[in-house]
């Protein structure tokens, strides 16, 4: 069997961080890509990293917190990608 290359293991590597919605602390797990999703996500809508878990534990419903998580920033990405220009197909001579 095949390893991952060491770029893949440290994304793919969860990592747990506390944070306080609503004044209560609490631990959220995520693996290391989605928070620098979320962090770059953050900066884009110019807030805190707090405050942009907080308004996604807002609206979450039932779902747990690091489901909703991730669930944002993969759409946050599925957007993004709509939205840009598609490249132009190469048309050879």
């Amino acid at each position: 069997m095949s390893e991952a290359p060491a770029s893949q293991n440290s994304s793919s590597r969860v990592v747990k961080h506390s944070v306080v919605i609503a004044g209560h602390r609490t631990s959220v797990s995520l693996e290391d890509a989605f928070w620098r999703a979320l962090k770059d996500i953050a900066a884009q809508e110019s807030v805190s990293l707090a405050a942009l878990i907080a308004r996604v534990d807002a609206g979450r419903g039932e779902a747990n917190l690091s489901s909703a998580l991730r669930v944002f920033v993969l759409e946050r990405a599925l957007e993004a990608r709509e939205t840009s220009p598609s490249p132009s197909p190469h048309l050879s001579p």
